[in-house]
């Protein structure tokens, strides 16, 4: 995680969470976890994430987003052990000062490699270095490593097994997931949902996505096999159709209230007239399918898959378009996307400010009435 990501997150939440109460709702809560998660310590991350659920309880996919991806780490990291352990079966003076220099660098979450492997030179921090050919090769591989460190895997990240029993039985309890009034968050098949939220977020990561380069490099990239390139982006067109068509919600509190900037943004652009809608189709499936490359630069194969599906999973079943929703699937999509130049970095940056201040302005000087009601009424997000 670097400096850089950081000020583009709080950068961020800045703009699209203005008010106090949006900066909450455990999204803190989640970071903390997430962070003790890599750091191995599995109780203080599970005791955050109990925290955060309380707080929303749709993060319970998240964290059992961090759990998975910690366990498939976490086995990773028993395998390559003991790979250094055959190979370091014969102590010299040199493999007992690799041994400590391989210590030094698993404290900082490292994988512990000799020096002068050649497997060291193909892994980084990130492990963008994908050893697998394909997904389902990638996720067998893991399984099996998964299904043979059965055991210590369960005595690790007991935490979070004791949190997902916890979790089910609050459903059983409650009835449901949601506290509060459930007839106004009603599980619905929102899949419009998530292409809004590939939108969102690839025009705020504008120096990453929208750009003659990267444009160009999408192109290059599915010329290199145009059958499997022509089938994604098709199959990509057709599902994103049949979302826009047929599961485009609007909640009754996104039409009838004209403080929030969802508000104008469902009016003005997605409903201005009947066409609008289809046309924003190759926008969408351009968005999800440059996140995808990015991600895929830096992460492998299942982490992205088990991204992709819990974007999905917290975003889909949400009637409501809320920008909220989407603070802390950005959040993980920054921190785990590649690094930019500092010129872009500062271009981005200047933009999230921009936008700051115009929420300010507009919150604080363009206030408004109701007829209906008494007060004072201000735009927010």
């Amino acid at each position: 995680m670097l400096s850089w990501q950081w000020s583009a997150l709080f950068f961020f939440m800045t703009c699209f969470c203005a008010s106090g109460r949006e900066l909450g709702k455990g999204r803190q809560l989640l970071l903390a976890m997430y962070l003790f998660c890599l750091k191995k310590r599995f109780w203080i991350s599970a005791t955050f994430g109990v925290f955060s659920i309380l707080f929303r309880q749709t993060n319970v996919i998240w964290v059992i987003f961090f759990a998975a991806n910690g366990a498939i780490t976490y086995v990773k990291d028993l395998y390559s052990k003991d790979n250094v352990s055959h190979e370091n079966s014969e102590p010299t003076h040199q493999s007992k000062k690799t041994s400590v220099m391989d210590n030094n660098i698993s404290a900082q979450g490292l994988r512990r490699r000799r020096i002068d492997s050649p497997i060291s030179k193909k892994v980084t921090v990130s492990e963008s270095a994908n050893p697998y050919n394909s997904l389902t090769e990638e996720v067998w591989d893991i399984s099996l490593k998964l299904w043979k460190s059965k055991c210590e895997i369960v005595i690790a990240f007991a935490p979070f097994v004791v949190v997902m029993v916890a979790f089910v039985a609050f459903i059983i309890w409650n009835g449901g997931i949601v506290l509060g009034a459930k007839e106004a968050h009603v599980v619905s098949p929102h899949f419009a949902q998530f292409l809004y939220f590939g939108l969102v977020s690839a025009a705020a990561l504008l120096p990453w996505h929208f750009t003659p380069n990267r444009v160009l490099d999408l192109f290059h990239l599915s010329g290199k096999n145009k059958t499997c390139s022509s089938l994604a982006v098709l199959m990509g067109l057709g599902l994103s159709f049949v979302a826009v068509h047929f599961f485009s919600i609007a909640h009754p509190y996104l039409l009838a209230d004209n403080r929030h900037y969802t508000f104008y943004i469902w009016r003005k652009v997605i409903q201005v007239n009947w066409m609008m809608k289809y046309m924003l189709i190759p926008l969408y499936v351009y968005s999800w399918l440059s996140i995808i490359n990015i991600l895929g630069k830096s992460q492998t194969r299942i982490w992205v898959l088990s991204f992709v599906l819990s974007v999905a999973l917290v975003l889909v079943p949400a009637p409501l378009v809320e920008f909220r929703y989407y603070t802390i699937p950005f959040v993980i999509l920054v921190l785990h996307s590649p690094a930019i130049g500092n010129g872009k970095l500062l271009a981005m940056g200047s933009l999230y400010a921009a936008v700051d201040l115009s929420t300010l302005v507009m919150f604080l000087f363009r206030p408004f009435h109701w007829e209906h009601e008494s007060g004072t009424q201000r735009f927010m997000w």
